[in-house]
């Protein structure tokens, strides 16, 4: 058997993997939610909503009873981007990641359930939007039926970046992110920051806890 080779295509999840927006994002969650039924705590929020859209967040607290009102989508967005203005910090060690890949000439690119306009505010600041332009995927772009955990925003990004499936890889920091990988037959590692090991290994990934792992991971070789 041959030694593994790198991968032709890395996508990487946006929240949680490239900027830590998720302390931040379930803070809001949190209070706004709790408005309007049963109080949660931001990591009730984590555990419960990480990797979903905000439309199913809704849809899943209006089945648990919160009487949340009709603008509620409008109403969450506006409170987390005001919120997101504020700043965020990009995860350690991923800019080294995203260095090495492209010296090795690996393109690379973002499948996020997030809208367009929440990573252009978390992203740009730092430069990442500007440095993945052209190569930013979501459903609310292409489709809301493809948002994660159905495989269909990972198959998406990579016939846009011309790789097969099979050739390309998925960083994902989400359970259901994660579940959207597989299902679409994309090797996925997981990082295990916001999801436990345990969860991360149950949908298919491969856990990994420190972005300086992740060039041996995907066996790039010396940068």
């Amino acid at each position: 058997m041959g030694k593994p080779m790198p991968p032709k295509l890395v996508i990487f999840d946006c929240d949680g993997v490239l900027v830590d927006t998720e302390g931040a994002t379930n803070a809001v969650l949190a209070a706004n939610l709790s408005r309007y039924g049963p109080a949660l705590t931001p990591a009730q929020c984590l555990e419960v909503f990480v990797g979903g859209t905000m439309k199913s967040v809704g849809e899943d607290a209006r089945a648990s009873g919160y009487d949340l009102p009709e603008d509620w989508l409008d109403e969450i967005y506006a409170e987390m981007f005001a919120r997101l203005r504020e700043g965020v910090e990009v995860l350690p060690g991923i800019v080294d990641v995203l260095d090495t890949l492209d010296r090795q000439a690996i393109p690379s690119c973002i499948g996020s359930n997030g809208p367009m306009a929440k990573m252009e505010i978390t992203l740009k600041p730092s430069g990442l939007w500007q440095r993945f332009d052209g190569r930013i995927f979501s459903p609310h772009v292409i489709g809301m039926a493809h948002a994660k955990p159905a495989p269909g925003l990972f198959l998406h990004a990579a016939q846009a970046m011309g790789v097969p499936p099979d050739d390309a890889v998925v960083i994902e920091d989400s359970y259901n992110g994660a579940c959207g990988a597989r299902a679409a037959g994309i090797r996925c590692f997981g990082y295990c920051a916001d999801t436990s090991r345990e969860r991360l290994l149950e949908a298919g990934a491969i856990p990994f806890d420190d972005m300086a792992a992740l060039p041996e991971l995907l066996r790039l070789g010396a940068a």
